[in-house]
């Protein structure tokens, strides 16, 4: 039982009006601002905590995201190396939601005791009463094609036709389609099922997937470890964000920008570690430039979006805002515009709009590593050796000022990447961090 002091403060506090003289009347021993700062202060926890079962509710949806894809599996329509693990042997978990938006589960997981990062899409919108049902009806429409009666070479060209559209016109296409054919034979009988083919077809819509088929054998992407339907399995990276405190949204209003860049500075690895990162992020940044399937484009550099082992390797936790420079040309191409705002791919993919015939250009105006190198002025000069600092702060200076332009991006481009390597790798060289 509440003891009656207790409740009596209590009954104070919540039901009696809140005047001097009758809080001063009834507690003459406690001073009314305490019980006001007490009384705000329940409020506000109140409220995070009604914010937090909100958010996660209305993000963290992996239960359906599992019936879903377990259901389409039982029924023969998708296929996949990770659907036993499951559907039938649970061997493969979600556990955290990780889930920033609700069509785009995130989860990190377990796969027969491995950590892993489970990503699932779900197709809005909903009925009103949120059934089940309506999210079975939607995600068939993810699976229907190729359909029935489809031949192997129409389907090798399906895939040929839809890379090129998305990636270009590349040499290296048809060694794309092949790796991409070798992934959908799960049981490895040299057959595509039509099972398998609706699986690899459904992924290939979403763009972070593409990428990672494409950037498989670079060292700072997520390694692919498996799929079912359009649910696929990566490695986890230990740490998901540059920054180890994020700030809710919710909470970004009532939280000063100064005090959450003081802690995650707190909280930062030691600077030989955060220049090896930095060191992994600048070769992702040459990995995407012209690379074997033509350039990739970062729409929106932000540092939720790298992460690193716990080696402090670079790894890419979040490819869904990497995008072709053929498919970003292809956006912008013809579009009408007023300002350079309205020819934006993405978050800053951003190129200048021809006031004259009101249509975007097609040449995107900030390049990948002056988007980089934003990141890296927060990221890695607090901290930096003071014989260091001086070069790290003109060589970062002269990198966020670089053009997109064909005219600086080839020799330009190289010269101040490689300068800041080999500014970095000079200091932290035969050392334990190299």
């Amino acid at each position: 039982m509440m003891p009656r002091a207790l409740r009596r403060l209590v009954h104070l506090v919540v039901f009696c009006p809140l005047t001097m003289k009758g809080f001063k009347s009834r507690l003459p021993a406690i001073k009314v601002k305490y019980l006001l700062l007490a009384w705000l202060g329940i409020l506000v926890a109140s409220w995070v905590l009604y914010m937090q079962y909100a958010s996660y509710s209305e993000l963290c949806r992996g239960h359906v995201c599992h019936m879903v894809i377990c259901d389409h599996y039982r029924r023969g329509i998708i296929s996949g190396s990770a659907c036993k693990a499951l559907c039938d042997q649970r061997t493969l978990t979600l556990q955290h939601c990780m889930s920033t938006s609700s069509t785009h589960q995130v989860y990190s997981g377990l796969w027969k005791e491995r950590p892993v990062v489970i990503k699932c899409g779900i197709e809005e919108p909903m009925k009103a009463d949120g059934a089940p049902d309506s999210v079975l009806r939607q995600e068939m429409s993810l699976f229907d094609k190729p359909t029935r009666g489809t031949s192997m070479d129409e389907f090798r060209e399906m895939l040929h036709g839809f890379l090129k559209s998305n990636l270009g016109e590349q040499p290296s296409l048809g060694a794309l389609v092949g790796r991409v054919i070798s992934l959908a034979d799960v049981n490895q009988d040299g057959k595509v099922s039509l099972a398998e083919a609706k699986s690899v077809w459904a992924l290939l819509q979403i763009n972070e997937f593409l990428l990672m088929v494409a950037l498989q054998e670079k060292e700072h992407t997520p390694k692919l470890l498996g799929f079912c339907g359009d649910l696929y399995v990566t490695e986890r990276v230990g740490h998901s964000s540059l920054y180890r405190l994020e700030v809710p949204s919710y909470l970004q209003a009532l939280v000063p920008e100064a005090l959450s860049s003081s802690v995650n500075r707190w909280l930062a690895p030691a600077w030989p570690r955060r220049a090896r990162i930095t060191i992994g992020l600048l070769e992702f940044v040459e990995e995407v430039f012209h690379g074997s399937y033509g350039s990739f484009l970062m729409c929106d550099a932000s540092p939720r979006h790298v992460g690193y082992n716990a080696k402090y390797d670079c790894k890419m936790a979040d490819l869904r805002s990497v995008a072709s420079e053929a498919a970003v040309r292809g956006f912008l191409r013809g579009r009408r515009c007023e300002t350079n705002a309205d020819c934006t791919y993405g978050r800053d993919c951003t190129a200048t709009c021809d006031r004259l015939v009101k249509q975007c250009n097609t040449e995107v105006v900030q390049p990948n590593l002056a988007k980089v190198c934003v990141l890296l002025q927060d990221f890695l000069l607090f901290g930096a050796p003071s014989d260091l600092r001086g070069d790290l702060e003109k060589q970062l200076r002269t990198c966020v000022t670089l053009s997109g332009l064909a005219s600086q991006m080839e020799v330009h481009h190289s010269l101040v990447l490689n300068n800041l390597k080999t500014l970095l790798w000079k200091k932290i060289s035969n050392t334990q961090y190299s």
